[in-house]
């Protein structure tokens, strides 16, 4: 599957001299490139202006369910493959655990290709020594487990919300309207789907305490979440680092071990919100000194 794609030098390269905050580590998933819904411009806006010592892949990075059955691949979804393969040869240490969408890499853990580390699962000590688990999350699935044939249909019928979020979106943008996910509003209005995301973390956070561990990051159901359970008087911290279909949100560590979730919408909508100030503020002394 990766030989099959066309990666090439970009078509929009990294612009040079772009301020970036800098990060100890990131973590982003469920970015599934090779179909429409993935927000490449968005993830593209996140890449240029941040950057980490350690950044991970927590799967479904490419989408081959998807191209399976139709290849799509835009200079975009190229331009991102680009830019974290340039981050690796900067130096970045890049750990890419391979999901259920992208699991034809699974064969290859352990393997090193291009400064990037394929990993079935991974460990990673915080800078104020937390050790935390980092997986996919689709091992804690019980659809995928047990009726595969039911996940299939299940990606059928969320691509085609993507293609109706896609359109939705599209209007917006023409109407100078900010980004909205609709399926993201649906899911949290949707009793059953709340309720299975919840049960999910609790699985997912208890497997943790089970292993020893101060907490889990993982991904799988697009849904950015920080929570703390109780496993037997310990505490272990929960955390979903979200996606780039929907939320469009990355976890992030801060050099002294805090954990954030950035919702790259937000933090757009303030960038935009402070260019406009500072332009009125221009225009105002323009005018004094007229």
């Amino acid at each position: 599957m990766l030989s099959s794609l066309p990666i090439s030098p970009p078509h929009n390269p990294e612009p040079s001299g772009e301020s970036r905050t800098r990060y100890r580590t990131i973590w982003i998933s469920d970015v599934h490139l090779g179909t429409k819904g993935c927000n490449a411009e968005m993830l593209i806006d996140f890449l240029d202006r941040t950057d980490s010592d350690t950044m991970y892949l927590v799967g479904d990075i490419i989408d081959g369910w998807r191209l399976k059955k139709r290849f799509y691949w835009p200079a975009s979804h190229n331009d991102i493959v680009w830019r974290i393969m340039k981050r690796a040869k900067r130096g970045t240490r890049i750990v890419y655990i391979p999901g259920n969408h992208d699991e034809m890499f699974r064969q290859f853990t352990g393997l090193n290709f291009g400064g990037v580390e394929i990993r079935r699962a991974a460990f990673h000590d915080t800078a104020d020594g937390r050790r935390l688990m980092v997986l996919h999350g689709d091992e804690f699935d019980a659809v995928m487990l047990s009726h595969r044939w039911l996940a299939f249909v299940g990606d059928w019928a969320y691509h085609a919300v993507m293609k109706l979020n896609y359109a939705v979106n599209v209007a917006r943008k023409l109407a100078g309207k900010p980004y909205w996910s609709l399926s993201k509003a649906a899911k949290h209005k949707v009793k059953n789907a709340a309720n299975f995301i919840s049960q999910y973390e609790e699985v997912v956070a208890k497997a943790a305490g089970e292993r020893g561990v101060d907490g889990v990051v993982c991904g799988h159901i697009h849904t950015a979440e920080m929570r703390v359970f109780d496993h037997h008087g310990r505490t272990v911290e929960y955390w979903n680092d979200g996606d780039w279909v929907e939320g469009c949100n990355a976890l992030v560590e801060h050099h002294d071990g805090r954990m954030e979730i950035l919702n790259w919408p937000d933090v757009i909508r303030e960038r935009e919100r402070r260019s406009e100030i500072a332009r009125g503020a221009a225009d105002i002394r323009a005018k004094e000194a007229a």
